[in-house]
């Protein structure tokens, strides 16, 4: 190691950035867990009217059309803005201060949340109710799009560890949300109760996420990093001579393409890490939640069980061992950066889809049910899960450093930019893989 590299005292750098990967996706794993107090306020006022989270689990009312479209709406609303900014974000960079588009995003959200905080207590009708609830949505994600663009670059200029702890930190949220839910039923709360303390809990955490990245830059390792960064001595004297002569530009340009490499020729160096990432959130996304959360217990009678099965078998066994698969990466980094066997990996995820449409989904028109038992459901998604946080930090890690230090900011803004493709894409064929059941 560089005896000039001052040393991350505490580990400081490494829990901010989890910090800050916690404050990206904390909001919207909130508001997907939370569907049952969504699509509570999205039934008949009559069915409306005395609900509480236990009895909202285990009763199979009639549901809306509002309600039958909610999950797949809601994704749709989240994932393409997220890909719309992230796009935004690869483009400008490089033009908006990290400060303002860091900082700036996280006060965003969480005024975003405070509002829905208060909404909880606000009689509205189902559809405005709906419509509001969508629009928040779209402003979360997009902000959060910036927000997690900018963190990808900004890790992109220090070890390939830290990309590590905001995978770490994203997997934490939907654990942490969905723990919150489960905590929710077994209080016996009502909805709203439950719905307001959940927000609130986002609230607290996006001001701590705040309070972290104020921290950051006084902090000497990541001080390092960055001047480090700023200083680029014969190579920027060389770009700037190459800007004033642009005829020699013209004649010389495969050499110029490596003092000021476009963001195409940073693509071709990583495109095979960015659509591995992009086509594993495509299948993940398409299939959860929009399937997943339609899967009912096979045990009859109910009881306890079908109470906590969605909350316990989809959300909290998904956001677990997804987050141990990311934070694996941090100990394991297998297979390589070069190895096709990574790639080979993702594509076999496809797997996942027909296994999931396969499992005691209802409502159910096309395809019968071949995995009845509850078992089945739980191995294909402790499998499905972990494979999506391993393979996709990997992905995420590999990416910028397959490229030069100097272009590491701008390959991790491009990973970010496929990773969020990924989810849009996902969020557009639950649809189709929905229907197909």
């Amino acid at each position: 190691m560089d005896p000039e590299v001052p040393k991350d005292k505490y580990n400081g750098v490494w829990w901010i950035f989890f910090m800050l990967g916690l404050g990206t996706l904390l909001p919207w794993n909130f508001f997907m867990t939370a569907t049952m107090y969504f699509t509570s306020r999205l039934a008949d006022p009559v069915t409306e009217a005395n609900s509480n989270f236990s009895a909202n689990v285990t009763e199979e009312a009639p549901r809306s059309v509002l309600q039958a479209k909610f999950n797949n709406v809601m994704t749709l609303c989240a994932m393409v803005p997220l890909l719309v900014f992230t796009c935004l974000n690869s483009a400008l960079h490089q033009r908006i201060p990290q400060k303002v588009r860091i900082a700036g995003s996280l006060l965003a959200i969480l005024l975003v949340f405070l509002l829905t905080a208060v909404l909880v207590k606000v009689e509205l009708e189902p559809l405005p109710f709906f419509v509001v609830t969508m629009i928040k949505i779209i402003c979360i994600n997009s902000f959060g799009a910036v927000l997690q663009g900018s963190l990808f670059g900004m890790a992109g200029l220090l070890p390939a560890s830290y990309t590590t702890p905001i995978m770490s930190g994203q997997g934490l949220a939907g654990t942490f949300a969905a723990f919150s839910m489960i905590c929710a039923i077994a209080s016996g709360s009502s909805i709203q109760d439950s719905a307001f303390g959940y927000f609130i809990t986002a609230c607290a955490v996006i001001a701590l996420a705040v309070a972290s990245y104020v921290a950051l830059p006084k902090l000497a390792f990541f001080q390092y990093y960055q001047k480090s960064q700023q200083n680029k001595p014969a190579e920027d004297e060389e770009n700037k001579m190459d800007l004033l002569k642009n005829d020699q530009r013209q004649q010389s340009a495969g050499d110029d393409d490596k003092h000021t490499p476009s963001m195409l020729s940073i693509f071709k160096k990583i495109w095979l890490m960015a659509v591995s990432v992009c086509f594993a959130f495509t299948v993940t996304i398409g299939t959860f939640p929009a399937i997943t959360v339609d899967v009912r217990s096979s045990i009859a009678g109910g009881g306890v069980w079908e109470k906590y099965f969605i909350p316990v078998s989809c959300f909290l066994f998904f956001n677990v061992f997804d987050w141990a698969g990311r934070s694996l990466t941090a100990v394991c980094m297998w297979p390589g950066k070069d190895s096709k066997l990574l790639p080979g990996l993702i594509l076999a995820r496809v797997i996942f889809v027909p296994l999931f449409m396969l499992c005691n989904v209802q409502p159910r028109v096309n395809l019968p049910v071949y995995f009845t038992h509850d078992g089945w459901f739980i191995a294909f998604m402790i499998l499905f899960a972990f494979s999506n946080g391993y393979l996709a930090s990997l992905c995420m890690c590999f990416g910028p450093k397959k490229v030069d230090p100097s272009e590491a900011e701008t390959a991790g803004a491009i990973m970010a930019f496929f990773l969020s493709l990924g989810l849009a894409l996902g969020a557009s064929v639950s649809f189709l893989f929905r229907a197909l059941v």
